[in-house]
């Protein structure tokens, strides 16, 4: 589901050949560029590449569409690097306002597609579900999102009773700067590669779990299985994957690695494959218990995606789980880690009555010992509406 903040950007056509930016937020530096040089830093890219990667994927889709010089005004009230698709976020209101400002058009489910694709300018091999949600999201309902074999957003009623109490950790990541997200999208690669190879089928052109799952013809379930029965827990030496893989080092890191992975010598690839087929499968659970009613099922989901996200997965944070404990200590029905992870913010399911002992619970034992003001971290969100153009 899409929360209520949002990120907002008025654009004004010029006579120029430059792009502007200026964002409201004093701390976020002004920009601009040619049109004809747009130029994105990949390596430690600011807030103003990810709007560039909005401006540039619509400049290359629509290639002999005349562009004007655009000036733009961003303000935000998402919380940045805080697990909220603050990024994603920027990127789609840009790709919107400035598809606008040309006069095209396309598709949601094309342009969430192309928003995804873009974010690799900026280093991020992502998977594109927050650009979905962005400009798919209807206002109060969430949505299974799928994407194969092509982009589908399905509409899934919460129960009335169901109330959402997102925290914020105040622990910042940026996807861009870091090699924590890319490194997981490598680890699930060769956990379906080796699956793949181990299983006698062709692997070299595979590279996905969803692969693996529709080559062996498997549900879920007998996937994670499948899992626990070829990959060992012991985290894999790079050693062991170029003998597996019958591959010199250098041979491997050129075939495998991404720039900012390049360093990476162990992988653990059974836990990051097994959190993968066990998350895909409670969200299929989820969305029957939602149309159920069952509340309390849904939480318990809730928390087992959060334990595996932190013990399999591991990209939780001990701040993190420390907000999930609180919450789930204090009256909710289940509680996890949203976004990316390593920090971010916490998003708690809980009926309306049991809201205000939560928010007291966090106010109390996190924001208050750290010197917070829990409203400015704290707010309770129902589904919003995706992004528009508003003339």
């Amino acid at each position: 589901m899409a929360v209520e903040q949002d990120i907002l950007v008025a654009a004004e056509k010029t006579d120029s050949n430059t792009i502007e930016l200026k964002n409201m937020e004093s701390r976020y530096p002004d920009f601009s560029c040619s049109l004809n040089d747009i130029t994105i830093n990949s390596s430690l890219p600011c807030w103003f590449d990810y709007f560039l990667c909005g401006v540039k994927i619509i400049q290359e889709r629509f290639p002999k569409t005349p562009f004007p010089g655009v000036r733009f005004l961003i303000q935000g009230s998402v919380p940045p690097a805080a697990g909220l698709s603050s990024s994603s976020a920027l990127v789609c209101s840009a790709a919107l306002a400035t598809m606008n400002a040309i006069g095209e058009d396309l598709p949601r489910t094309e342009l969430a597609s192309l928003c995804a694709k873009c974010e690799c300018y900026v280093g991020v091999e992502g998977g594109g579900m927050d650009q979905a949600i962005c400009l798919l999201a209807e206002k109060g309902s969430a949505k299974l999102i799928e994407f194969e074999p092509r982009l589908t957003a399905q509409t899934v009623q919460l129960p009335s009773t169901a109330v959402f109490v997102v925290a914020n950790s105040r622990v910042e990541i940026n996807k861009g700067n870091t090699s924590n997200y890319n490194t997981r999208v490598v680890e699930c690669r060769l956990a379906a590669q080796l699956i793949l190879k181990e299983s006698g089928e062709e692997w070299k052109k595979r590279v996905r779990l969803y692969d693996v799952q529709k080559c062996l013809n498997l549900s879920l379930v007998e996937c994670a299985e499948l899992v626990q029965k070829i990959l060992h827990v012991e985290p894999y030496s790079l050693e062991e994957l170029c003998s597996i893989f019958c591959m010199s080092k250098d041979e491997f890191k050129l075939w495998a690695l991404s720039e900012k992975t390049m360093n990476l010598t162990n992988f653990q690839l059974h836990n990051r494959a097994l959190h993968v087929y066990q998350e895909a499968h409670r969200v299929y659970q989820f969305k029957q218990v939602c149309e159920a009613g069952d509340v309390n099922r849904m939480g318990e989901l809730m928390s087992q995606s959060h334990a595996s996200c932190r013990d399999l997965y591991e990209c939780s944070h001990p701040l993190l789980d420390k907000l999930v404990a609180i919450c789930s200590q204090n009256g909710a029905l289940g509680s996890r880690l949203t976004g990316a992870g390593w920090g971010g913010c916490s998003v708690t399911l809980a009926t309306a009555s049991k809201v205000p002992l939560i928010v007291a619970a966090l106010e109390k034992h996190f924001y208050k010992p750290r010197g917070l003001a829990t409203q400015e971290n704290v707010f309770v969100s129902t589904p919003a509406a995706c992004g528009r153009i508003f003339t």
